[in-house]
């Protein structure tokens, strides 16, 4: 049997164990409930897991909290990789995603259209 790759290990190990941030926007996503489109969560695009992405549109979603102002330069090289692979990164703070969760679909939805 081939040894599982340890990036797919570990974007399932992310899913089951997914933040509340995650779990709120993720109600708005799955089952295709936004205008018809696919959304995955915690999937691996090359080296990276990302928390939510449309391969068809070519959209990633990412939610932050406080530890990524301080990662600064590994997301900008995250970014970097993303939009070469041809997706639109949208970023969020995990507090649009409680305090302002209308707000966050409708700039998604305007972005799957």
């Amino acid at each position: 049997m081939k040894p599982r790759n340890p990036v797919n290990t570990f974007a399932r190990e992310l899913r089951n164990n997914s933040t509340d941030t995650e779990r709120i926007l993720w109600r708005y996503l799955k089952n295709s409930q936004l205008e018809g489109v696919k959304f995955r969560r915690q999937q691996p695009i090359e080296t990276y897991i990302v928390d939510f992405v449309c391969f068809d549109k070519k959209i990633v979603i990412e939610l932050d909290g406080g530890q990524h102002s301080e990662n600064s330069d590994y997301d900008m090289h995250r970014d970097a990789c993303l939009i070469a692979n041809g997706f639109t990164v949208l970023r969020f703070w995990n507090n649009d995603i409680t305090e302002n969760i209308e707000g966050v679909f409708e700039v998604i939805r305007g972005r799957c259209l």
